[in-house]
């Protein structure tokens, strides 16, 4: 039987997507029916999704195999009670490229200290020479595909890069801690703190008033990852205060970001407007592509997520 893929997400996204994942069908052996249409939703096997998708109840979707996100988080989705079948997240090589030269960019930019060379073309010969990066302790929290791919770009341009986990990960090259006492020590180390790891109940807030006093004094902190991770009240007081340098925040609380948000106007903030790192039509469509292709031959699926932790 042919299998019938309901794309649910928007009609832009469908635009982009639908040239790329029949091709990524086709090229995986599948002749599927792909449709941003669900018709009989009793008739459907696969739903591509996007949690921004009006779809809300899977209840009807009675021969469901799979749902398989277009997006790395799943914090929208992965606690509705209708859906009952296995939900993979997007773990694609594009969205993994393009957070690691982000995240490499802007260690580089604050290491360098490209910010103060741009602001000071004054004629003035004053010289600013940074330490070498083995010298610039770098803390990744988060050891995902992400974390794990930034953490390991950093070291090896030869930053001393230590990772954390809330359970224990073994990444090569990378001083991994985990739980709470490694948190205290990794934070303790990190002069650029990294923020990637996925929103829980157990990371909202994570970077908070408390665990921002134990960074170093003039710690600068990115977050590519998710905006509920940080305090933001929390973080501009420090700023103010002199005890954090920068924050560069590609993530935010509500987004778009409104204009008369605070983080727009401080001289310690650089906003970049969420695209640390985006899904691709391309290699996304052939992750979701051998996912269906695991799903009609009865081979596990690719980077299920785990209902308990939340990712």
């Amino acid at each position: 039987m042919t299998p019938k893929v309901l794309f649910a997400a928007t009609d832009t996204a469908w635009q982009e997507y639908e040239g790329h994942l029949g091709h990524a069908l086709a090229a995986a052996g599948i002749e599927a029916e792909l449709s941003p249409e669900a018709g009989p939703p009793e008739t459907v096997d696969y739903i591509v999704y996007a949690p921004s998708s009006k779809l809300k109840d899977f209840t009807p979707f009675t021969r469901l195999k799979a749902v398989l996100n277009l997006w790395a988080g799943v914090e929208h989705v992965v606690g509705n009670q209708t859906l009952r079948v296995p939900l993979a997240r997007m773990v694609d090589q594009g969205l993994t490229e393009g957070m690691v030269e982000w995240v490499t960019g802007h260690v580089l930019r604050h290491h360098l200290n490209i910010d103060h060379a741009l602001s000071h073309q004054s004629g003035e010969w004053v010289r600013h020479v940074p330490p070498l990066a083995r010298h610039r302790p770098v803390t990744v929290l988060g050891l995902g595909a992400l974390g794990a791919a930034s953490a390991q770009a950093l070291a090896g341009l030869n930053f001393p890069v230590t990772g954390w986990s809330r359970t224990p990960r073994d990444v090569a090259g990378i001083d991994c801690l985990s739980g709470p006492a490694g948190l205290e020590e990794a934070l303790a180390r990190a002069e650029i703190l990294v923020l990637l790891l996925p929103l829980t109940p157990g990371t909202e807030d994570l970077i908070n008033a408390a665990h921002i006093d134990q960074l170093p004094r003039g710690a600068v902190i990115l977050n590519p990852g998710r905006g509920r991770l940080i305090d933001d009240d929390a973080l501009l007081a420090a700023l103010d205060a002199g005890h954090l340098g920068h924050a560069t925040l590609d993530v935010f609380r509500t987004e778009p970001l409104p204009p008369d948000h605070p983080f727009w106007a401080h001289p310690k903030v650089t906003v970049t407007p969420h695209i640390a790192s985006e899904t691709r039509p391309d290699t996304a469509s052939e992750v979701i592509a051998e996912n269906i292709r695991r799903g009609e031959a009865g081979e596990p699926f690719l980077h299920l997520v785990d209902r308990d932790r939340g990712y």
